[in-house]
């Protein structure tokens, strides 16, 4: 994985993507995109759906997955927002074709598995005061 200073260089006409819940954004996830936004020039947010949710959490978001998204697209530095897929996972990434895709620091992604869809680089992203913003302790 490369290092931030690095990337920044290298950005141009790059396209970032990056997944995540967002129920209720705080100041974690605004880092978070921030940081993503960095590695390219423009910067797609894939909103977790319900099912999938509840799949990964065992329970659901208290917003719906259309108020989270409508949450996210209000976030200016972001490109473009939308939902994720219900089945295949990883049919957004074939379909908007990023350069680069940014992981939470806690998200519990495959890498190994991401790789066999995603030739890209792929970056984790540092934490942000997750003492404090880490949405498992706020929700």
């Amino acid at each position: 994985m490369k290092k931030l200073k690095n990337c920044r260089m290298d950005k141009k006409n790059k396209t970032v993507m990056c997944f995540g819940t967002f129920d209720r954004p705080h100041p974690g996830h605004i880092s978070c995109l921030k940081q993503a936004r960095e590695y390219g020039e423009s910067l797609i947010v894939v909103v977790a759906r319900d099912v999938n949710v509840k799949k990964i959490k065992g329970r659901l978001p208290r917003k719906n997955e259309q108020e989270r998204l409508e949450e996210i697209k209000k976030i200016k530095f972001i490109n473009r927002a939308v939902l994720g897929q219900i089945k295949n996972k990883y049919n957004i990434i074939i379909k908007y074709k990023p350069d680069v895709i940014c992981l939470g620091y806690d998200q519990g992604v495959c890498e190994t598995e991401l790789k066999t869809v995603f030739k890209g680089e792929i970056i984790r992203l540092k934490p942000y005061k997750e003492e404090l913003y880490k949405s498992s302790k706020l929700n």
